[in-house]
Formats: C-alpha cells, sequence, structure tokens
C-alpha cells in the first residue's frame, strides 16, 4: 500500500538522507516543496499545503541549524524559526488528521553538564549550554508539542535527538562549517598545497560521538514504522523521545588523526592547547534505541572516506 510521505527540509544534509532511504521502497510517494512553494514560517501557508495534499506521514527535519558562533550572533532567529516551522507543521498535521510524524531534535537539548552519556531521563534536569540555549529551548518545545497532541488527541508523533551528524550534503563552509567537514576541507586543501604542517584547534583530548547521516536516517524510519505497541512499551508518554547515536565516542586527536588517513595528508598534525576545548566529553546513552532493535552500522573511518568521496564530487560548490 502506499503512502504520501512529506519530508520538510528535504534539501538538507538529513532530510535529504532521509529521501535516498526511503526512496527504497517504490511504494512511498514523496512529498516535498522548496523554500520558494512553502514557506515554513507562514501559518497559513502551511496549513494550505497540507489541505491540499493527501499526506500520510511527516518526517520533520527542517531547522535552522548554524555553529556556536551563528547561535551566539543570531539567537533571537534561531528560537523563532524554529518554534514556528515546528509548530506550524505539527499543528497544520493534526489540523489535516495526519497520524503519524517523526520529529528531528538535537543531543543539545541534554543540560550543560549531563552525566555521561545521557540518558533521555537527563532532559529537564539541569542548565543547559548558554551559546545554543535558544535552539536547544526550540527543540524542547518541539518534543514537549509532539506529546501533548499525542495525549490530547491521540496522535502518534515521535521525537528521535540525534548526536553530532556528518555525510553527504553537509556544510563545507570555510568559516561556518561543524568540526568533520571544517577538519575534511583542511587537510584536503593541506595535501593540495603540500603544507607541511596542519593546525587544530585545543588540546585533542575531548571527547566526542559521531553518527553518519545515512545511519540517522534509517534510524528515523525504523523508529517512524516501529509498531505503537513495542514503542509505547519502551517509552513514557511525558518522556517519549528516543537517542540516536553510535554508542562510542572518540578523542578529537584520534578523529583528526583519521581524517588525515583518509585525506592522504602525510605532513605533521600540531594541537594548539591555547585554544578552547568546549565540554570534555558528549555522549548519548542509546541502550533505548538498542532495545527497540536499532543499531548504528557505520564505522568512523567508513563514514569519513564515503563523505570525503562526496566532497571531491562537489568540491567546486564550496569555494570561496
Amino acid at each position: 500500500m502506499s503512502k504520501n510521505i512529506f519530508v520538510a527540509g528535504h534539501a538538507g544534509m538529513v532530510g535529504s538522507a532521509i529521501i535516498r532511504q526511503l526512496e527504497k521502497d517504490p511504494s512511498n510517494n514523496i512529498l516535498t516543496a522548496t523554500r520558494g512553494e512553502l514557506d515554513l514560517l507562514n501559518q497559513q501557508a502551511v496549513n494550505d499545503y497540507f489541505a491540499q495534499h493527501d499526506i500520510d506521514e511527516v518526517y520533520l527535519a527542517a531547522a535552522k541549524v548554524g555553529g556556536i558562533h551563528a547561535n551566539n550572533e543570531f539567537p533571537a532567529e534561531f528560537i523563532y524559526e524554529n518554534l514556528m516551522i515546528e509548530a506550524n507543521i505539527i499543528h497544520a498535521a493534526h489540523q489535516n488528521d495526519v497520524q503519524k510524524l517523526l520529529f528531528l531534535g538535537s543531543s543539545c537539548i541534554y543540560p550543560k553538564l549531563a552525566e555521561q552519556p545521557m540518558q533521555e531521563n537527563a532532559l529537564q534536569t539541569g542548565v543547559l549550554e548558554s551559546t545554543n540555549e535558544p535552539y536547544a529551548i526550540a527543540k524542547i518545545a518541539g518534543i514537549k508539542l509532539c506529546e501533548s497532541y499525542n495525549r490530547q488527541y491521540g496522535r502518534d508523533y515521535r521525537s528521535v535527538m540525534p548526536t553530532n551528524l556528518y555525510g553527504e550534503n553537509d556544510n563545507f563552509h570555510p568559516a561556518n562549517s561543524h568540526v568533520i567537514p571544517a577538519l575534511l576541507r583542511r587537510f584536503h586543501e593541506a595535501k593540495i598545497n603540500n603544507s607541511p604542517v596542519v593546525m587544530a584547534w585545543g588540546s585533542g583530548q575531548p571527547m566526542r560521538e559521531f553518527l553518519h547521516v545515512n545511519d540517522m536516517a534509517e534510524a528515523s524510519i525504523f523508529v517512524m514504522n516501529l509498531d505503537d505497541a513495542i514503542y509505547q512499551k519502551e517509552t513514557q508518554p511525558m518522556l517519549s523521545h528516543i537517542n540516536v547515536g553510535t554508542g562510542v565516542d572518540c578523542t578529537i586527536r584520534e578523529l583528526v588523526e583519521t581524517v588525515a588517513k583518509v585525506v592522504g595528508f602525510k605532513g605533521k598534525i600540531e594541537f594548539d592547547a591555547s585554544k578552547p576545548d568546549g565540554t570534555p566529553r558528549k555522549l548519548m546513552d542509546v541502550s533505548r534505541l538498542e532495545r527497540l532493535g536499532w543499531k548504528a552500522k557505520t564505522n568512523l573511518e567508513d563514514g569519513l572516506k564515503m563523505t570525503y568521496d562526496w566532497f571531491l564530487l562537489h568540491q567546486n560548490n564550496f569555494r570561496k
């Protein structure tokens, strides 16, 4: 039986990966809309879109995202736009009798000093990281929107919280990309320019977890399609979100050295310990998802190779 599936945020790294995964099933009819076709900040436009399309499921991957600098410089945009996007889509889904929806959040919902690895029940137990608090508050609100429509109207709106993501369609901009695309580009340019040394920020000691976006897409579809009885047995009405990660982390030094190996950089790597390290460790507890029956498949080196291959094919799009 065919399903009409609306993927909000289809052009982004996660949304495009979800579409690649959904396209493996020919019975899925995938609906998308560009920003020019649908302004997700416009409640009436979103309502009209849902009214005009017979939608069975929604993957809510649309969001305003950015690094520490962007979050610090534009906190009003980050909280306003993310609140509006999720509120408009979730309410329109309910108003148009869409029973199934998956909301994609972020690991930044957890307190700055959350016990490691971070369990789902750490939500709202402490102070958030100040640099991305507006974004985190919006994502927490998205979880609570889903739970509220479930409780009041019997909807089946679920939430997944990914760890640090990377992969095809990532942002490789030299000024505002995240750590993996930034490192891949830096080591690639160093290799091309025969640079003898690449400098990495910090001591290299902090530990981070990274999940390839293809695994994230697969996990999202897995959670969306979980039998309701199995899902409800593992979750709670007011604590329904599910962490998505590998459950394995590495030091930044290990990450840097693996990137250098994948790119083929033969020079020297130095760490600038005068630069900030950030949080010592950020690791997701993924035992809930594993009990439900899903586990990440892509190891870091293989994922980096796939991402670097994609960068090489598209690098002309990332020229300064």
